[in-house]
């Protein structure tokens, strides 16, 4: 178990809708430019946490392990000066990819210009990812509760993780 210092924190989840609305919490802050690297074993609950972050961004679409897909792409209607505009999420599962070169040929930094990008299996492909990111590690400790560590890299994730921090756990 790593030893957390002010770049992260730890969060127990004792349900999957406890995983999911800390998620929520996470997609209200999100904006373009944001990475979101997941890590965790199969059943950690990644995909539960992304159909959290897709919600609380305010996705219309249902948030799906894009694991055939490789790239699932989340939509949203805004109001600006009077004009409907749809933003764009973006969730890539890396599981099936072969390595770093695959994911630099998906051109990611196309992805993160138009929209947050929420990455599962993010170690896979980690070279390909920007230094600065939020990482989230996610552990099974039984059927119910989950281990979930989030560490920032880079001050734009950091003021991330502080926000994420005060909405989950209030004034710190």
């Amino acid at each position: 178990m790593p030893i957390l210092d002010q770049k992260s924190f730890e969060f127990i989840s004792r349900s999957q809708g406890q995983t999911r609305r800390v998620g929520m919490r996470l997609g209200a802050l999100l904006e373009p430019g944001d990475v979101i690297g997941l890590i965790g074993d199969l059943g950690s609950g990644k995909t539960t946490l992304v159909q959290g972050i897709s919600s609380g961004w305010g996705s219309l679409d249902t948030a799906s392990s894009p694991t055939f897909i490789i790239v699932n792409v989340y939509r949203r209607h805004i109001m600006r000066r009077d004009k409907t505009v749809i933003e764009r999420f973006f969730h890539l599962d890396a599981y099936r990819l072969e390595g770093e070169k695959e994911a630099i040929d998906l051109d990611l930094d196309a992805l993160i210009n138009q929209g947050p990008l929420v990455v599962e299996w993010a170690n896979r492909i980690e070279k390909a990812l920007p230094k600065e990111i939020l990482w989230i590690n996610l552990r099974w400790v039984d059927e119910n509760q989950r281990d979930i560590i989030f560490s920032a890299v880079g001050d734009h994730h950091q003021r991330l993780l502080n926000k994420l921090r005060t909405k989950i756990f209030g004034v710190i």
